[in-house]
């Protein structure tokens, strides 16, 4: 049976006791893991002078831990640098935002090749390897120019966009052409395929066939799996911290007494539409007097990246923005907003999103967001929430069910807010049937299975990806997953099969013309 390699920026031991916020990637790879068994590599979070020369995995149940620290110039070029200041906001349409010193992408291209020199020694000639995110895209590149010839798997969980945009990258047509390297390109939407393709296409040449995309003798297959989440997991959660009234729930509901609540939950991010979030529900409040006193907005929004300033700066202006509306609309017994700048435990958001009558997920630009998708599981089926959202979240292209609004418009959002907590029961029942048969029958056994099948060299018809709000019936992913899959790739013929090491061969394809992130 071939082992799972999952390779992501950041790594989260279990011994660090770390708190994970809701939703995101380390939810999304731990599942997996724990589910499947593997190794996971990455970078620890820590800085230090020297880090190891060779990683010695540390093993947790199924899961093989490998980490490495970076050193302070490497976090400064490769992570708040190339990673956060020129990638996060290119890719989220922002190149307002954008910084490409050269420096910088120089010590991103330098990290990815520390990375492939650790991981190389821990691979095995049948292991499946799984790039995770825009830190690391030139890492299959690397890998190959070392001699790997591994199924390699890579997964793009934010936006990709369009040439015109990405094209902006003063490195653009060589970080681009690395893509080849892999074997499969994972995306969230149909949109986010058809502009990885075209900007292979017209940046670097590629000659597209379908899904596939060729430079020279590589050839990679780029298709769309929406993300998912643990839906029934997640559903219980939801119920335990109702029933046991954890702290944060009462804390939040008691002072609320009859009170309707809006609750909005992400990163502080300007992706996110924070700032613009809260103008909205000023809007609505002004709008709609009659409920002034009776509905408030909770916004959960944990710090993140303060060390880069426009991230101290939204910090700064939700504030700012926060106090003004509380000063202008509240009253002696009625705080209007409130905005917590920390984490909270899955199970304490759970319980906070069953409380809520309406999600309020509105970021200006997003590749999924499963915060989306936890508001859905979360809820009573017998008197549901509504939820609102983005029409520019990934999420949108499943969730036809929900309120889609433009985020950029606060009267548009405003109203929508009005919408959600005048709807009918009926309504509401009805909608919530519809986004959680979408949510169950897409959940993150059904994304890992479906990824990992393909991976393995397995043809999956397009018409298994579920196509924008449209469910389909449930599989029993969890029984079979990815050992099955991998069981069924492991009968593929021996030349099929992914080996490691000089002389291997890829799906009987030698692999001599990798493009080099170098």
């Amino acid at each position: 049976m071939m082992r799972l390699v999952v390779v992501s920026n950041r790594v989260t031991m279990p011994e660090r006791g770390e708190k994970v916020a809701a939703g995101g990637l380390a939810v999304a790879l731990r599942s997996a893991l724990e589910q499947h068994g593997g190794l996971w590599f990455g970078w620890s979070g820590a800085v230090s002078g020297e880090p190891a020369a060779q990683l010695e995995p540390v093993k947790h149940g199924k899961v093989s831990y490998a980490v490495t620290d970076l050193t302070e110039a490497e976090r400064q070029s490769y992570y708040l640098g190339f990673a956060n200041r020129a990638l996060w906001p290119l890719m989220h349409y922002r190149l307002g935002l954008t910084e490409f010193p050269r420096a910088d992408y120089a010590g991103y291209l330098g990290v990815n090749r520390r990375f492939a020199r650790l991981l190389i020694p821990l691979l095995k000639p049948d292991d499946v390897i799984w790039i995770h995110d825009y830190h690391l895209i030139p890492l299959a590149a690397e890998l190959r120019r070392r001699g790997v010839t591994n199924r390699i798997g890579y997964f793009h969980h934010i936006p990709w966009p369009p040439a015109e945009v990405f094209g902006s990258l003063p490195f653009s047509s060589t970080l681009i052409s690395t893509m080849t390297a892999y074997d499969l390109i994972g995306l969230q939407t149909q949109n986010d395929v058809a502009n990885l393709i075209g900007g292979l296409v017209a940046l670097c040449g590629a000659h597209r066939d379908g899904n596939r995309v060729r430079t020279g003798q590589r050839e990679a297959v780029v298709q769309a799996f929406p993300i998912g989440i643990d839906v029934e997991g997640f559903r219980k959660l939801a119920q335990a911290s109702i029933r046991a009234a954890t702290q944060p729930v009462r804390a939040t509901t008691a002072p609320l007494g009859s009170r309707k609540l809006v609750i909005g939950v992400d990163r502080l991010d300007y992706s996110k539409g924070i700032v613009q979030r809260l103008e909205a529900f000023g809007t609505f409040l002004r709008n709609h007097p009659e409920y002034r006193g009776d509905v408030g907005l909770l916004q959960i929004a944990p710090p993140s990246r303060s060390d880069v300033p426009e991230y101290a700066e939204l910090d700064r202006m939700s504030d700012e923005v926060a106090g003004r509306l509380n000063a202008a609309l509240g009253e002696f017994d009625w705080t209007p907003i409130r905005v917590v700048k920390k984490a909270y435990s899955r199970s304490a958001l759970a319980g906070l999103y069953r409380r809520a009558q309406v999600g309020l997920v509105t970021p200006m630009r997003d590749g999924m967001n499963l915060v989306a998708k936890e508001y859905v599981a979360a809820q009573n089926p017998g008197n549901p929430g509504v939820l609102v959202l983005s029409r520019f979240a990934g999420a949108a292209h499943q969730l036809g069910e929900a309120l889609i609004v433009n985020p950029f418009d606060t009267h548009e959002v405003a109203e929508a807010i009005r919408t959600a907590l005048a709807m009918p029961l009926s309504e509401r029942q009805r909608r919530f049937e519809r986004l959680y048969a979408t949510i169950s029958s897409t959940d993150i056994d059904w994304w890992t299975s479906r990824y990992l099948a393909a991976l393995s060299g397995l043809d999956i018809p397009s018409g298994d990806i579920v196509p924008p709000g449209r469910p389909k019936t449930r599989r029993n992913t969890r029984k079979s997953g990815m050992n099955t899959s991998l069981a069924r790739a492991d009968m593929l013929p021996q030349a099929s099969r992914p080996t490691h090491g000089k002389g291997g061969a890829s799906r009987g394809k030698a692999l001599p013309n990798a493009p080099s992130a170098g």
